[in-house]
């Protein structure tokens, strides 16, 4: 009876250890750090679509909106009329850095060190030429285009008219006719000798039809906006450029090696990346498409 009892009790009290979980493993089957990692993309994300909806609500209540594709039209070496050229080119740039990225994560997956460091760097370098881009992109909108946080110098119209020249009379194009524009398309107000230089134009449709006015200047919520959220991303872009390259650093020193772990930094540290390609990737739709 002794024996039939204490065999009954062990019985019970025998449980597979293969079930037990005392946090040394954890249950998603990911580290510490790529949850840490995931959790800050996450709560990013909503920081820039919470950016993105603001301009989007903005910028399909305001009937003055600029057009993108005069607004981002010209291209380094004093090209014009070339709409969305420029940031065609930024963004090939920077979704070929995210290609070698990911040759970068397999390169460490097979505990290769110098393949990691190799297109490490060329990631580093699609960074760097991407940060060039908009440096020259903000260069040409704020010192020639004389685009600032508070002044929007372009604008569309809401009606029909013609421009008039100084003395009143209706200004002619080149073959002779009335130069005329019409409801939805765009201007741009120039600066020449700290003096701002507007068309006058006579409203030729609607109920205000005969009145003359001068173009005013375009909503300031469009250049505020603008340099806010693509100087926020450049921001993260900056980042990368600097992680990665303490990452290089860390993988050519050897760091890594003894870890055995695949290079998780490096991956995590892809992660980052790819997740500031992809922010791009709304911003450009949102900004240089609608």
């Amino acid at each position: 009876m002794t024996t039939d009892t204490h065999t009954e009790v062990s019985h019970h009290d025998h449980v597979d250890d293969s079930q037990i979980w005392e946090g040394g493993t954890s249950p998603f089957k990911a580290s510490y750090g790529k949850l840490m990692i995931w959790y800050f993309l996450i709560s990013d994300a909503f920081t820039f679509s919470g950016f993105l909806i603001a301009y989007g609500a903005l910028r399909f209540s305001t009937p003055t909106w600029p057009l993108p594709d005069v607004v981002f039209s010209t291209f380094p070496g004093g090209i014009h009329h070339a709409p969305l050229i420029f940031v065609t080119v930024m963004t090939f740039i920077l979704i070929l850095s995210s290609v070698t990225m990911v040759r970068a994560v397999q390169e460490g997956k097979k505990e290769n060190r110098m393949g990691v460091v190799k297109w490490m760097g060329f990631t580093i370098i699609g960074g760097l030429m991407f940060l060039s881009c908009q440096a020259w992109e903000w260069t040409n909108l704020i010192a020639k285009e004389h685009m600032s946080i508070s002044t929007n110098p372009f604008g569309t119209h809401t009606t029909d008219g013609v421009y008039l020249n100084e003395d009143g009379t209706v200004a002619k194009t080149a073959d002779g006719k009335d130069e005329k524009f019409t409801a939805g398309t765009t201007y741009l107000i120039h600066k020449k000798d700290g003096e701002w230089h507007k068309r006058k134009f006579k409203i030729t449709s609607g109920e205000y039809k005969g009145q003359v006015a001068q173009e005013s200047f375009g909503p300031k919520a469009f250049g505020a906006l603008f340099f806010f959220i693509t100087g926020f991303h450049g921001f993260h872009v900056f980042s990368g450029v600097v992680f990665l390259t303490i990452v290089m650093l860390n993988a050519l020193s050897g760091l890594y090696v003894s870890r055995k772990n695949g290079y998780e930094m490096v991956e995590k540290i892809g992660l980052y990346w790819h997740f500031v390609d992809l922010v791009w990737v709304f911003v450009f739709l949102v900004f240089y498409l609608l």
